[in-house]
């Protein structure tokens, strides 16, 4: 690899489409494992204009509204008005859940299956990765694609900038020199705005009151562009504006393309599923490897077969 490269990477609003059906899928299941820990859940979600739709595998003892958690965590996010395109009071909530597999229970549950022990809900590889650019052991790129876009909802549910509205993106480009992050090269922040206010208010404002409060000042050049809604309009947004679906955003819910990934997406799952609970754990490994100083970089992989309780590889 040269010496010196930019390199990019993105994150998405709690009020994107995709990471709305994220935050939907994990409701679910977080309501139904607060009743029932040994739940199993496989939940998807669609939104699309003025429709939200569950759908998937579940085993649970649980009696959880699911109706009323889909529209508390679209509420929560902020889409409580027709003028922002959608509305968790007035959306259509549709669900159509399932009973998990018996032949995936068998291979799942403790004391069942060809393997007595709790085996894996199926097969698949899972990466972790942690590294020393920042204070959380992530790459600098997506630390701070991540904080510009915790601080535009920050910035909006405060009341700072009343135009705001939940949907938003964030890109940030670094230049590295010798595997260090040395300067921020562009910021893109697109953010959804309401009809009255034109793009030099929003653009200053964004810059000032969202993107410079981030950005460490001393990663900030002459050079750095701050680019602020480039197509000059984002009014239309949110699930009218795109349909949103779980699982669309691995990559920036990882390492924002620093690393390998396997594929699979965490939101919507419990703990049997290896997509999520085998991405954590290698997480903690590298993190540790990392927070000792022992490497300034670690990358871990471990693989599963449906129903085995030990990993196929480690790595």
């Amino acid at each position: 690899m040269a010496s010196s490269f930019l390199f990019t990477s993105e994150s998405v609003s709690e009020g994107h489409p995709d990471k709305m059906a994220d935050q939907i899928s994990d409701a679910v299941l977080d309501a139904m494992l607060a009743q029932d820990p040994a739940s199993r859940v496989a939940c998807e979600t669609m939104v699309n204009t003025g429709l939200a739709v569950i759908a998937g595998e579940v085993t649970s003892n649980s009696e959880v509204d699911l109706a009323q958690t889909v529209r508390n965590t679209i509420k929560d996010i902020g889409y409580n008005s027709s003028e922002m395109g959608f509305d968790y009071s007035s959306c259509a909530v549709m669900v159509t859940l399932d009973k998990q597999s018996v032949d995936i229970a068998q291979g799942v549950n403790e004391g069942e299956g060809l393997d007595r022990d709790q085996g894996a809900g199926d097969q698949g590889l899972m990466f972790g990765y942690a590294c020393n650019e920042t204070d959380v052991l992530m790459p600098f790129p997506i630390t701070y694609s991540h904080r510009l876009v915790k601080r535009q909802a920050e910035v909006r549910k405060s009341g700072a900038l009343t135009w705001l509205r939940p949907d938003a993106k964030s890109q940030v480009s670094v230049r590295y020199e010798d595997g260090k992050p040395v300067s921020v090269d562009t910021v893109v922040l697109s953010t959804q705005h309401s009809e009255d206010v034109d793009h030099a208010t929003l653009s200053e404002a964004v810059i000032e009151e969202i993107i410079k409060p981030v950005l460490p000042a001393d990663m900030l050049t002459s050079d750095t562009r701050f680019l602020v809604n480039p197509t000059g309009r984002f009014v239309i947004g949110g699930p009218h504006g795109d349909c949103g679906l779980t699982g669309r955003k691995i990559i920036v819910d990882t390492y924002g393309g620093s690393a390998h990934h396997g594929g699979g997406a965490f939101s919507g799952k419990d703990p049997s599923k290896v997509d999520r609970s085998a991405a954590y754990a290698m997480r903690y490994v590298a993190k540790n490897v990392v927070a000792a100083g022992l490497a300034e970089q670690c990358e871990a992989q471990v693989a599963y077969a449906i129903g085995g309780a030990e990993p196929v590889s480690l790595m």
